[in-house]
């Protein structure tokens, strides 16, 4: 074998083994939860409703609120009387190399579970069937609301020249920046070739207002925040999200890649909550009373024992 031979073995070795120690290295979640009786939480602390910090200082949130019951679980699974929770707030870039570093165990947010993303992490069973959805005002017309909704008007098809289409002409819509709602909007104007226009909002309250005073028929957004934000608005009774998803992007909790142990305890405690009795009034606690579709992601997503 020549050198150059024994060199690109000895590499390829050397490779497998630092693969092989970062596994076991990942691996050893659960271990050191028990012998440090620590378990390590990162959060947002301005990501409503998902995680946040309270006005008492406490992290707050439905995620936070999963994570306290993945937390109960392993406390009783593994027999740790004074288990700690070690809350640890995470913003901007800190977030996303928190779970691959090891600075947290798990990422208590509503991370969106992407191929690109799977490369680097790992992810719990799905905790929100999120994606794009859009919120009007109660007081919009009738058929617009209908062809947002459904497609279509109640009474006539949907074709290049039908109603549907004049419906959402010569309008303008709204999305959140940088978000997939944005480009999601800007990509279907231009597919459909309508004579309409898409314009991107700052954040969530400010397409609202813009809703309410009439100056755009739409908001587009991240269906969960979009929930958020109108339960939070002074005028939220004047408001409706339509139960219409124009995107799935499924959220989970993000963990460190290779610790299938660690993996199969927030899959467990995940499960157990949702098959609970008690988990339609946690929901409802951040989004409002969960409808069928919501009813059935959740009764698809839970794993038995």
């Amino acid at each position: 074998m020549s050198y150059n031979a024994y060199r690109l073995v000895a590499l390829i070795s050397a490779l497998c083994a630092g693969v092989a120690l970062q596994a076991e290295a990942q691996a050893q979640t659960l271990d050191r939860v028990r012998s440090t009786a620590t378990l390590k939480l990162g959060y947002e602390p301005d990501a409503r409703p998902f995680s946040f910090k309270s006005e008492q200082g406490a992290p707050d949130g439905y995620a936070v609120a999963l994570c306290n019951r993945i937390a109960d679980n392993i406390k009783a699974e593994a027999q740790i009387a004074d288990m700690k929770i070690e809350w640890v707030p995470l913003e901007g870039d800190a977030k996303a190399g928190a779970v691959k570093s090891g600075a947290v165990d798990l990422l208590c947010g509503a991370e969106p579970v992407t191929l690109s993303r799977r490369q680097e992490v790992s992810f719990s069973l799905p905790i929100f069937p999120s994606g794009t959805g859009v919120v009007v005002s109660k007081n919009a017309p009738l058929a617009l609301t209908e062809v947002l909704a459904y497609g279509e008007p109640s009474d006539r098809p949907v074709w290049r020249g039908s109603p549907a289409r004049t419906i959402l002409e010569h309008k303008t819509f709204l999305s959140i920046a940088g978000t997939t709602s944005e480009h999601w909007l800007a990509d279907k104007i231009k597919t459909f070739q309508l004579a309409a226009s898409s314009v991107a909002v700052e954040n969530y309250k400010a397409g609202i207002d813009r809703v309410l005073d009439g100056s755009s028929p739409a908001l587009f957004g991240e269906m969960p925040l979009l929930m958020d934000a109108v339960a939070r608005s002074s005028d939220a009774d004047n408001l409706v999200v339509l139960r219409r998803h124009f995107t799935y992007e499924p959220l989970g909790l993000e963990l460190a890649r290779g610790d299938e142990d660690f993996r199969l305890q927030v899959d467990r405690a995940l499960s157990q909550t949702y098959a609970s009795p008690d988990f339609a009034a946690l929901f409802t606690t951040w989004f409002g009373p969960p409808d069928e579709p919501v009813v059935t992601f959740f009764r698809q997503t839970a794993l038995p024992q």
